[in-house]
């Protein structure tokens, strides 16, 4: 059996139950401006979000791209008239506050952590990133959190783990496993910088990407078994 050393533990949907966060920040984000929202809306935001952040992993269009369209392109489907830039700005505030977590996150946390050396990969806005990640009460498992704003690279892209490998304590690669949801930028992005790529795969769903899965797992769970 391989040994490992070091876990690259991805935040959105691996750890954090990202939908659920975002659904709240949003709600929150609407209240306090005084509009409405109803699940259409909330619906399509997440859609217009994920669809600008893979163009953003695919280096099609950078970050701020990302945060300063999302919102546009939603208040101009559904005719919302109001500070967009305002609300922005208020939104990133509220989903700071927001770490609902995926099941056994923290326990499998604590597991790992008496056995390896972990470290947070994410995709997005750092200050939004580290107060998720500090509040939420996982922060001191940590060896130390890159979140691609700050790294000027994104998963999925070997520039970016070659960063956060360079900062890696004794680093070896080939005892490196990364752990997360995302075929296009965790599972890709394991394959780019040569490591054991894990697939955290709640919904069985079926592999149709380029991307190679080393290990598969349905519940966090599962890694007592395996690690």
């Amino acid at each position: 059996m391989k040994i490992y050393k070091t876990i690259l533990l991805d935040a959105d949907d691996t750890i954090f139950d990202f939908a659920a966060c975002e659904g709240e920040a949003i709600r929150l984000a609407f209240e306090s401006f005084g509009f409405q929202i109803n699940e259409e809306i909330r619906k399509a935001y997440a859609k217009i979000n994920e669809d600008l952040w893979k163009q953003y992993e695919k280096g099609i269009i950078d970050k701020d791209t990302v945060i300063h369209q999302r919102f546009r392109i939603l208040f101009d489907r559904f005719e919302i008239k109001g500070n967009k830039d305002g609300f922005e700005e208020a939104y990133q505030e509220l989903l700071g506050m927001q770490h609902i977590m995926i099941d056994d996150a923290i326990q499998v946390i604590e597991y790992l952590y008496e056995k390896y050396d972990l470290y947070i990969v994410t995709n997005g806005v750092t200050n939004t990133q580290l107060r998720r990640i500090h509040e939420s009460g996982i922060e001191g498992y940590m060896k130390r959190i890159f979140v691609s704003e700050e790294t000027g690279f994104q998963k999925p892209m070997k520039e970016y783990f070659d960063y956060c490998f360079e900062r890696i304590d004794n680093a070896n690669r080939d005892q490196a496993m990364i752990i997360g949801d995302s075929l296009s930028s965790d599972i890709k992005g394991g394959n780019n910088a040569g490591i054991t790529a894990c697939w955290y795969n709640p919904k069985a769903l079926i592999n149709t990407s380029d991307s190679t899965v080393d290990i598969e797992i349905n519940h966090l769970s599962d890694l007592y078994k395996l690690l």
